[in-house]
Parts: C-alpha cells; structure tokens; sequence
C-alpha cells in the first residue's frame, strides 16, 4: 500500500490517497481532544502527503468540522467529505453526550432526512467549514430511515449536486445491508464501509460486490472496529463497545499471528481492507499527530505474502 499515493474516486472525477485521515475523533470520541493537538493532526497528515480528510456533523457535534476546516484554510488540492441526516440542534435541558467529550452541551443531534433537513445540514457544514461546496456528501447512518433517506434525502442531495454544491454523492453507514439498500435505489458515486470489510468482520463482502458490479467507489473506515484490532487488551472496543472475550481473544490471536511474520497488527489491520479490488481508500481515526505518524508508517509496513495467505 502507498499511503499517499493518489488514486481515482470510482466515476466521481476525485482523486484521493490510499490512506485517508478520520476525523471523528477531532470532536471528542471517548476523551477531549485539544484545539492544538487536532491541528497538529491535521497538519501532520498533510505534511506527509495525506490528502484525503473525512469528518461530519456528529462528530462532537459540529466541533470536528469547524476544527478540519480551520486546519485546511488556505491548502488546495485535497479531497473533503462530510455527511448529512443529522442537523445539530439547540436542546433547552443540555444534550446527551453519549460518546463524545468536551462537546457543548447546549447542542444535539438530531437525525432529519427530509429535504430540508438535508439542506440544513448540508449549509451548517459549509458554514463550520468555512468552504463553498464540498467534494463528496454522504447519507449519515440512515439505518432506521431508509424510505425517507430514499424518498426525500436523495432527491436533496441530487439538487445540490446539480447547482455545482457537491461533486459526489454517497453514504456512509456501519452496515452493508444499508447501503447495499441504498445501492439499489440510488444512483450513489460512493459509498463509505465503516467496520464491516476488517480482519475480524466480513459481513460487508457482498457489499463490496455489488459496489464494484455498479461501479460505486467504496472507502473503507472502522478498520480497527473501534479500537480493538489496534491493541487488543481488556477494556478494548469493538464497535463502540467493550469487547467480549471471544472477540478480544480472536484479536490477540490475529496480534500473534502478525507478530510471528515481524508485522504490527495494526498494520495488517489497514493494508487487508486496501487489498480488495473493490476497496479505494482507506480511513484511519486519528486524534494526535503521533497517531497520524503511525497511520502513514503502518499503511507502508512491508506485509509478507505469507501472512496474507494465513490471514485469508
């Protein structure tokens, strides 16, 4: 894998890099990050030639695309991507913060996939931005509203790339049977997998497909499943969760494995998902400009293709 090497986004006109940065964890996911540190971030991955940044309104409630968009002022060059379906919203009793640290509790998000809220989400993004269109807008998790994702999203997102808002049209979800739905009724450019094409989870196999039958670029994100495929220890995550002791066990079992080939699970953890044909890019959360250092190196770690065919 060439972490920063530059490859064609499906149809869409769009080139990104192999790798791509994450940036929920900007907004606060689990512990507070600094203005400073997510700047650094920020910067440290543009300095290393990552080109490609993808955040959204959820992500400490607005907090990580006012801080991307603080960090990109003034470059040229890259590819952004955010998301729509929630619109944050003023809540008089104080928000339910839920994952996120740090964030204002004064807002909240609150999922609205009808054309005005697609609209206003789409604005409020630019707005926190600080930019005038954006290069790639995704369906945010419409898991419970797909007929209206379908029926009134779509259509909005369609509108807005026809006035020249918004070069492609996506959506991202943590599932493959949404966005194999989604797939099915709407003409998407490309469609972002978070989780389920990873060491420890297939399920969006088929997902993947149909993505390449249609020609829909597919970005793979959650290559790590919340945590637990970068260190696996008691405690760990998978998919915002503790993790059970099957699954962490199953991790430590694929950490010894890489290990005896002299490579660090995290990354196999990146380089698997790139392996597929139908796999673009990649996206790593990041949240320090160490972790960013990190991403870049183990895109690049040399894999033996003996590991791979022990893994497969």
């Amino acid at each position: 894998m060439t972490p920063t090497g530059r490859v064609p986004l499906g149809r869409t006109g769009l080139s990104v890099t192999e790798l791509g940065l994450g940036l929920a964890p900007l907004g606060g996911l689990y512990t507070d990050v600094s203005e400073q540190d997510a700047r650094d971030a920020v910067e440290t991955g543009w300095d290393l030639g990552v080109r490609f940044f993808d955040t959204a309104p959820l992500y400490g409630f607005g907090r990580s695309e006012t801080r991307a968009g603080a960090a990109l002022a003034g470059r040229t060059e890259f590819v952004l991507s955010t998301k729509a379906g929630r619109v944050i919203t003023s809540v008089p009793d104080g928000g339910g913060q839920d994952f996120w640290a740090g964030v204002d509790p004064a807002v909240a998000p609150v999922f609205d996939f009808s054309a005005a809220g697609i609209r206003r989400s789409f604005e409020d993004s630019l707005e926190r931005l600080g930019v005038d269109r954006i290069d790639v807008l995704h369906l945010h998790d419409p898991d419970d509203h797909l007929d209206q994702a379908v029926r009134d999203a779509y259509p909005e997102m369609v509108k807005l790339k026809e006035e020249g808002l918004v070069a492609a049209l996506g959506a991202g979800a943590n599932s493959g049977a949404v966005l194999t739905h989604l797939i099915e009724r709407c003409d998407l450019d490309v469609v972002l997998l978070a989780g389920r094409y990873t060491l420890l989870d297939r399920t969006g196999e088929p997902l993947l497909a149909l993505a390449a039958e249609r020609g829909v670029a597919v970005i793979a994100g959650g290559v790590f499943n919340s945590g637990l495929l970068a260190d696996p220890k008691p405690g760990a995550r998978f998919d915002y969760a503790q993790a059970d002791g099957e699954l962490l066990n199953r991790a430590i079992a694929l950490r010894d494995l890489c290990e005896a080939h002299g490579v660090p699970l995290r990354a196999a953890a990146i380089q698997y998902a790139q392996r597929h044909p139908a796999i673009t890019s990649v996206l790593v959360g990041v949240r320090s400009a160490d972790e960013v250092r990190d991403a870049v190196a183990m895109a690049a770690h040399p894999v033996p293709a003996e590991l791979w065919a022990a893994l497969a």
